[in-house]
């Protein structure tokens, strides 16, 4: 496949996720007051890439407390926020060099998963999560 179609092939799919990015990010923003903490605890997120510059693969511990993403220690190299709502819908934003990244999709009890996209690089992917202590 030529420069170009790998080119179109990932503006393609990243207009397609930033479309189905949407709604998720709607329906988060309206949902904010039913936030919960049924999902409270520390988690390890595994962020995997599948088309794009950006490295292979991430991992990066995370904690929520009253249905809001935060960083889960001091490392200040990167920057997590975001929100997730009592059905599980989760949209988060990484930070991270200048370079950000946001994720949306879905926690059902101790695990989760969804996809990502990263502004300005044409990188996207899928992620996973596990937590790994609730409180």
């Amino acid at each position: 496949m030529s420069k170009l179609g790998i080119a179109t092939v990932i503006a393609v799919a990243a207009l397609i996720a930033a479309t189905v990015a949407a709604p998720a990010q709607a329906a988060l923003k309206r949902a904010a007051h039913t936030r919960s903490n049924a999902f409270d605890g520390l988690w390890s997120v595994s962020i995997l890439t599948q088309a794009g510059p950006c490295n292979a693969s991430y991992r990066y511990p995370a904690r929520i407390m009253g249905g809001r993403v935060m960083q889960a220690d001091n490392n200040f190299s990167y920057q997590i926020s975001g929100a997730v709502v009592a059905s599980g819908s989760i949209l988060v934003t990484v930070t991270q060099n200048g370079q950000s990244a946001t994720g949306y999709g879905r926690l059902r009890g101790s695990s989760g998963g969804g996809r990502w996209t990263a502004s300005g690089n044409q990188c996207y992917g899928t992620w996973s999560a596990l937590r790994r202590a609730a409180y």
